[in-house]
């Protein structure tokens, strides 16, 4: 006979632990301490088992009921319960362990050997000082864009808006670390477009050197689907680092492949000055390949859509923002990336490379050294670093930009 919820009220404790019987396997097991939790006996293969489904009255006999059903279905399909209860119990407690620290330290340790030792102190920092103190023991499986748009706002707080950007586009790379790993089901910061305050930057956007390799993998990538112009022009702009509208105005009359050099008139020149911008091998190789897709008359890179005009002015700038860059750089930041770069890591003089960018004079020891080309200082600083970015660590497997890259023809 079934058991009814005024059976189960009435449930009083004895001096020994008893049993009440409801029907299919199901019990309300009554302990001398008076608590009354409910039980399911079974059979799986052969052997006799327990399943427990919760405490009385906070389980009332309807839904114990129901929780029967539910593992009679489960052995049904050749499931053990009770192991079932316990790996669902494991997994819970694996993702409750799987804290924001826990897997952002991990993704850091993971990239450590591709970063140099500055730029691993930064990450690391930004994580101790921005993500750690707020979200860091919070589950990662179970963050809300509230939670994290909530850390970002203190660094919003402190007036450090670029660095509030910053840290979301690291936090998107740690989300999707654990995604792959499966420790959260999708990253939460592809919710958050739009969720920082806008600000008007000092200067131009510039990702650091550290962060050229991960640039030049989205690049081969091309998991926005650029179009081939697009990705070379992004090539060449980091090669050459000229003005963007220098680069997409650029003619095949004004390049000489076989003595290398890149000769820009005055007119098309913001100092209205003609301008001299040695070609290294990689360069060659990827005008070489331009002329091979589009011919050599006309502009090196043509419009997809208007062939005797060239990209458009903001080709760069959408690129880099559909790269997930649009926050992190411009096409002006590769000048920058270039002047520091030069200077820090191949050692030569500023004059050098500031003569290479082109720049005003703006003393008159600036323009006594204006006069003065360098010509044959440049060529060689060009190719060095052309090669400096082609030797970047291996351990970040950087894209060789004298390698042909695989694209898809779509709409930038």
């Amino acid at each position: 006979m079934s058991l009814s919820d005024l059976d189960c009220r009435h449930a009083k404790p004895a001096t020994s632990a008893y049993r009440l019987f409801d029907s299919a396997g199901l019990y309300l097991h009554v302990m001398p301490t008076g608590k009354r939790v409910w039980r399911l006996k079974y059979r799986f293969y052969g052997k006799e088992k327990l399943l427990t489904l919760g405490t009385y009255p906070g389980v009332t006999l309807i839904k114990a009921r129901e929780k029967r059903d539910i593992a009679k279905q489960t052995l049904e399909a050749g499931v053990d319960p009770s192991q079932q209860k316990k790996d669902e119990k494991a997994l819970a407690q694996f993702k409750q362990a799987q804290t924001v620290q826990l897997v952002a330290t991990e993704w850091y340790n993971r990239n450590l050997p591709t970063w140099s030792p500055s730029y691993a102190k930064n990450v690391f920092s930004r994580l101790q000082q921005n993500i750690f103190p707020f979200i860091g023991q919070l589950p990662v499986a179970s963050l809300t864009v509230q939670q994290l748009l909530a850390c970002l706002q203190k660094v919003e707080d402190r007036n450090r808006h670029d660095l509030a950007h910053r840290v979301l586009q690291m936090m998107g790379q740690i989300m999707r670390y654990a995604v792959i790993t499966e420790r959260a089901s999708r990253d939460i910061t592809s919710d958050m477009k739009g969720a920082l305050k806008k600000y008007v930057k000092g200067h131009f956007a510039a990702i650091e050197i550290d962060e050229l390799p991960d640039l030049i993998k989205a690049i081969e990538r091309n998991d926005a689907r650029l179009f081939k112009q697009t990705v070379m022009a992004l090539k060449l702009i980091l090669l050459t680092f000229v003005r963007t509208s220098e680069l997409i105005n650029a003619t095949w009359v004004e390049i000489d492949l076989e003595n290398k050099v890149w000769s820009i008139p005055a007119e098309r020149m913001k100092m209205r000055k003609a301008h001299i911008v040695p070609l290294s091998n990689q360069v060659i190789s990827i005008l070489e390949e331009l002329g091979e897709l589009f011919g050599k008359q006309g502009y090196i890179l043509p419009s997809a859509f208007q062939k005797n005009k060239p990209i458009s002015n903001n080709t760069i700038l959408k690129a880099l923002d559909r790269l997930k860059y649009g926050k992190l750089m411009t096409g002006h930041g590769f000048r920058a990336l270039a002047m520091s770069t030069i200077k820090e890591k191949l050692g030569y003089r500023h004059e050098v490379v500031d003569r290479q960018l082109a720049h005003q004079p703006k003393s008159k020891v600036d323009k006594a050294y204006d006069r003065a080309q360098f010509l044959a200082e440049r060529t060689k600083m060009m190719q060095e670093w052309a090669d400096y970015i082609d030797a970047l660590p291996a351990s970040a497997k950087p894209v060789k930009l004298s390698e042909p890259l695989h694209v898809a023809h779509k709409k930038d």
